[in-house]
């Protein structure tokens, strides 16, 4: 990756090239978006009946066993794609490494807070899967911007992906971590639309796209799968299954990509 000196001439070389300025404009947008939606709306509280899970079922002593349990793949997916990053430093970036960790996170949070679910342990849960959102978004947008610029891009996509969390905790509302969370997610296929690719096998991420909003779908219909598979899976279960298959499609598109 060539190498820019960063000053303000670059950055404003950035802004006004011609990559860069839909995206400049989509980003704007949506924080203009984000902002009138939260003046415009009414504060969205989590409902107690969201920790109320379908499948509670103990085994070896462990409570909900199936939703704790379903967080292992997380882990595995998590350490072996950072394993690849470290030993492949030069192929992928720093954004790549932490997304990873925060898999290994996501694994430990999530089973932290089906052990025992109420609004206290989910904080746990959702701080780790905003690090996997926004480090996967600098990533990939990493990749067509000068490398200096994604330990500052990384820093303050941290910053603000944790805060969401930390505001819904302290004041019950979901509106901020929900534009965060989907607003993430809609900037992967943009970025694919708006850049040229560079590496190959850039269409897993549409995969992995496609099993996280299976997941989604799992999570809304968790009694309801409970009972449809009779009390084999839970929908929840379910969910983090998908979610997993989401991110080994990640783990898969950097081991098989090459640049073009």
């Amino acid at each position: 990756m060539k190498v820019y000196p960063l000053t303000l001439e670059t950055i404003q070389g950035l802004i006004n090239h011609p990559r860069h300025k839909w995206l400049i404009r989509i980003s704007l947008c949506f924080i203009v978006l984000a902002g009138g939606v939260l003046l415009s709306t009414d504060p969205v509280l989590q409902k107690s009946s969201y920790h109320l899970l379908a499948d509670n079922r103990s085994w070896l002593s462990t409570p909900n066993f199936a939703d704790v349990i379903s967080n292992l793949p997380f882990a595995i997916i998590g350490l072996a794609g950072l394993l690849y990053c470290l030993s492949n430093r030069n192929d992928t970036s720093l954004s790549w490494q932490v997304y990873f960790m925060g898999l290994i996170l996501v694994a430990a949070g999530s089973s932290y807070y089906h052990w025992n679910p109420n609004n206290q342990t989910l904080a746990w849960d959702r701080l780790p899967m905003t690090v996997c959102f926004m480090s996967l978004f600098v990533a990939l947008l990493g990749e067509h911007v000068p490398c200096q610029f994604e330990k500052i891009i990384l820093s303050a996509s941290l910053l603000l992906g944790i805060s969401s969390v930390v505001y819904w905790h302290y004041t019950g509302d979901l509106r901020f971590y929900g534009l965060i969370q989907f607003g993430t997610l809609a900037a992967i296929p943009l970025i694919l639309l708006l850049y040229k690719s560079t590496f190959t096998h850039r269409h897993y991420l549409i995969y992995g796209l496609v099993c996280y909003g299976l997941a989604k779908i799992m999570e809304l219909n968790d009694s309801r799968i409970f009972e449809l598979t009779g009390g084999l899976i839970s929908g929840h279960t379910a969910k983090h299954l998908f979610a997993a298959a989401a991110s080994y499609y990640v783990y898969l598109m950097l081991k098989k990509r090459q640049a073009y």
